[in-house]
Parts: C-alpha cells; structure tokens; sequence
C-alpha cells in the first residue's frame, strides 16, 4: 500500500456528520424582484455583480424569468423532464461479489430515496448553472444511510472566497463552511469558466428582456388601437344640449354599450387597421422570435416546440430530436457522474472503505423498436439459413414464451 493510500485511509471520516447545515426561512421567499423596471444597464449590474460573488440578485431574477415566461419555462422544464424520465440502474464496478453487493446497496439507498424529485432539483443546475443539495445522513442499524436530499435555494449560496460553495444564514451576512461529504454540488456543464456563467438563464437573460420590451409595446399598442374610435357627428346648428348629449352617448357606449341619441346625430365606429393584424405585427414577431432564440439556446433546435411557420418535413423534426436526445444523455451522464463521486462515494466509504471501488449510475433510454421492419429483417435472415432463438424474438415483441412454431411452452 502506497503513502498516499495510507493518507487517505487515516483522515477519511469513519461516520458522516449529521448536523443540517440549511435550515429554510420565511425570507428565504422574499424577493427584490428585479425584472421590474428591467433595462439593459440594470441587467448588466446584475450579472457584474454576479461575477464578483454576489449572486442573489442573478438568483431572484432567474426566479422571475422562469416564473413570468411561459416558453421559457416550458422548454426548460422539458429539458429536466426528459432526463427525469429516463430508466436507470446501478451497475456494479466489477462481477466481484463484494462489488456486486455494494451495488446492491447502493440501489437500496436510492430506492428509499424520492430519487424523481431529487434529480429535479440537482437539475435546476441547468438553469441557474449550479445546485447545491444537503445530505441528510442518518445511522440506522450500524449502516451509514441517506435519510432526504434537501435542494437549498442559490439565494442562500456564496462564492465571494472561491469556487467551493457556502451556506449563507437566513440573514444573509454570515457564511458557513459545509462539513465534507454534506453537499451534492453539480454544475451546469454547458461551458467551461466560472459557475455563475454557465447557467441557460444567463443565456437567454438578454433574449428575455428584449421579449418583455416587445410584449409591454405590444400591450400599449393594443390599449391605444385595438379598440374601434367612436366618433361622433353633430349637424353645425346643433344646439349645446344636443353636443353634451352626444359626448355622454359616445361616453357610455365604451362600457355599457348602450346609448339613446337623437336623429339628428350620428355615430360612427372606426376599426384600427394595418400594423394590428397578422405578420404586420412587429411586436408577435419580435416575440416569436425571442421565442425561437429562446428554444434554440434551452433544446438545441426549434422544431418541437414551435411548427407555427415550419416548412420542414417529417424527417427534419426527427433530426432536430436527435439533437435534442443528444443534449438529455449529455445532462444525464453530468447527473449520473456528480451523484457518483458525491453521494456513492461517501456512502460506500462510509459502510465499506474508502479504498472499495464505486458502482456507477447508468441512465438509458427505452428505444422505440420498428416491430414491422424488425420483423422483415428476422424473416430475411432466416431465409439466409441464419437461426435466431424463439426465446428472443418473444422478447423483443412480448410475446408468450414460444417453444415451436404454432405453439406455447
């Protein structure tokens, strides 16, 4: 055994520290609510300020980004999902036994685990570019086991020292160091360089703004011209009484639609033309293609969130979603590593040793299977002289188990 094996084994923690380091406050729900009032200076602050560790205004924005866009946070969220969705299990280091019962183990603690919800909130990491997750352990029966995984909001994260997260207090003044092998840290792995920068919001911040821009604009236009001009005629001899009679008509059909008037007078609606309707609007174009942009950053292409324009065929949407199936393995071989080197590992040398090899994660999709091509092709290769057993031809088509042609076992 090596120095440094002798090292490792002599200051490795033999029992995991069961003190919760974040404790949620009421104040963990207030917000300054920057998107308020947003301007393209104020937004530069932000992430200036971001950068030199103080975070918690980047934080409480990307909060409202997610809270106020409803494409943003669809897309953001199908992203999540889709690794939420995927199958996995633990797979043992090695064919050893004692690999294969830690794997065992492993995939016990995990399933004591409300295992959905937790990669839920280690993957808010892709939005905000980190998530920091608590292990709450706890010692039952002589074994070193994992009670909850407790997502701790980033307005509670500092990085003002160094890259290496700590706990803010309620008030948000003074810091704590986390005890080793407490804190699931995973990093959002779209780009190299600070954490602070690496989130999709930080990405799309600016496409959000100029959107908000377009949809006030939009709404004032709409306030101004989408409703019909009342104007009202009067004859050059109309008396004064026939005038204010005509002003309060005018008046009363804005809301209530109704009005009695005299012969005398006429009432004339006039419909707002031009920029309000179709393509001719700048403002649902703008919006449309901050939405674009939006989708492009988040899933990597535009197809299946958006077909309002699409001109492409059939089998351009099946490229763009092997794009994006390409980014979800990518998200959940990020998760499976983080929860691998951060969460096995302690449990493992906790229970066993820290010398024992890890077990590894393994995330994979359920592949859609062409029963009729599958079929054609079995039935060529069988003209070929090439057997395949019935046992696997049931299985890929769920079939009962099948030990002849015409007949069941």
């Amino acid at each position: 055994m090596g120095l440094l094996d002798i090292l490792k084994r002599t200051v490795a923690p033999s029992r995991p520290d069961t003190r919760q380091v974040y404790r949620a406050s009421v104040q963990d729900r207030y917000s300054s609510y920057p998107s308020a009032g947003l301007t393209p200076g104020r937004l530069s602050a932000i992430f200036q300020a971001a950068d030199m560790g103080d975070i918690r205004a980047q934080m409480e924005l990307y909060e409202e980004m997610e809270e106020k866009d409803a494409h943003l946070a669809s897309t953001l969220q199908t992203r999540k999902v889709a690794v939420q969705g995927m199958n996995y299990r633990i797979v043992s280091y090695s064919d050893d036994p004692r690999d294969r019962e830690i794997a065992d183990f492993i995939d016990e603690v995990i399933a004591s685990l409300e295992f959905d919800r937790i990669i839920m909130d280690i993957l808010d990491a892709l939005g905000k570019g980190f998530s920091v997750n608590e292990i709450i352990w706890e010692v039952k029966d002589g074994r070193v086991v994992v009670e909850d995984i407790q997502w701790i909001t980033p307005k509670r994260v500092s990085f003002v020292e160094d890259d290496r997260p700590q706990i803010l207090d309620a008030k948000g003044i003074s810091s704590i160091q986390p005890p080793e092998w407490k804190l699931i840290f995973h990093r959002c792995s779209l780009r190299s360089g600070s954490v602070l920068r690496a989130g999709l919001l930080r990405t799309v911040a600016w496409v959000y703004l100029f959107k908000n821009y377009a949809l006030k604009d939009w709404n004032v236009f709409n306030e101004v011209y989408g409703m019909p001009l009342r104007v009202g005629r009067y004859e050059p001899t109309s008396s004064p009484e026939d005038r204010e009679s005509l002003k309060r008509a005018i008046a009363s059909l804005g809301s209530d639609a109704a009005a009695i008037i005299s012969k005398n007078t006429e009432i004339e609606f006039v419909e707002a033309h031009g920029r309000g309707g179709g393509q001719e609007n700048p403002f649902i174009a703008m919006a449309e293609f901050c939405n674009r942009e939006m989708s492009k950053a988040i899933l990597g292409q535009t197809l299946t969130t958006d077909v309002s324009n699409a001109t492409g065929t059939y089998s351009a949407a099946r490229v763009h979603h092997q794009v994006r199936k390409d980014i979800i393995r990518s998200d959940a071989d990020n998760l499976a590593a983080s929860l691998r080197m951060q969460l096995f590992k302690p449990l493992v040398g906790f229970n066993y040793g820290w010398q024992d090899k890890l077990p590894y994660l393994e995330f994979y999709f359920d592949e859609e299977v062409d029963l009729k091509k599958t079929s054609e092709t079995y039935k060529n290769l069988n003209e070929m002289g090439i057997k395949i057993p019935l046992e696997h031809i049931a299985e890929v088509f769920a079939l009962p188990k099948v030990d002849r042609v015409g007949g069941q076992a």
